[in-house]
């Protein structure tokens, strides 16, 4: 994208924005993991320990600073995601006693938004420390040694029970489109006019 790609702007807002309105719309305290110097204008940011290490490092950091018992993970580059699918899945996680709970589409498993208990943060670190950096397969590791599956709630079911729904109507299908490339983003700026004009 050729810069931050929090700062990136889309519908005349920077994408760290709308990941911190998901958050707070659903009733969280937001903060940043893994940021850049810019970020503090934001939100609180949770330093990094040892920076570039991609996200995983930035989910442990978070994990360690929190005295919640689980928190809530968004990546910048999901804008359209509504802040009534993460509510869903934390008070999920939390009335399943989940370790790991994630969203799938098409019936494909999403890294992001994540609702993840402190009781895998040993378990992450040590994959961290091991140079395992991706993500999901550190999930799925922790998950395993706490003998607890994953959680992964299909969106489409959600969203076609009334579970969860968008504010400005999106049809599930576009709520994980992926701010990466321009054209990304134009496709973004184009659902997001649609459904507010």
């Amino acid at each position: 994208m050729g810069q931050d790609k929090a700062l990136v702007r889309l519908g005349g807002r920077p994408l760290i924005e709308y990941a911190l309105a998901t958050l707070r719309e659903a009733g969280l305290v937001a903060s940043i993991a893994g940021a850049s110097s810019e970020m503090p204008a934001y939100a609180p940011v949770v330093k990094d320990a040892a920076p570039g290490l991609g996200p995983l490092s930035g989910v442990c950091n978070a994990l360690a600073s929190t005295s919640s018992p689980c928190a809530v993970f968004l990546s910048v580059d999901l804008p359209l995601l509504p802040a009534s699918l993460v509510a869903y899945m934390l008070h999920h996680a939390q009335i399943a006693g989940a370790f790991v709970t994630l969203i799938s589409v098409n019936g494909f498993p999403q890294t992001f938004p994540a609702v993840v208990d402190r009781a895998v943060l040993p378990v992450l670190q040590a994959e961290l420390d091991a140079g395992h950096l991706g993500c999901f397969s550190a999930f799925k590791t922790a998950a395993a040694s706490l003998a607890s599956p994953l959680s992964v709630l299909p969106v489409e079911m959600l969203a076609q029970s009334g579970h969860v729904a968008h504010p400005q109507d999106l049809p599930a299908a576009f709520w994980f489109l992926n701010v990466n490339t321009p054209s990304d983003l134009k496709r973004a700026e184009g659902m997001l006019t649609r459904k507010i004009a």
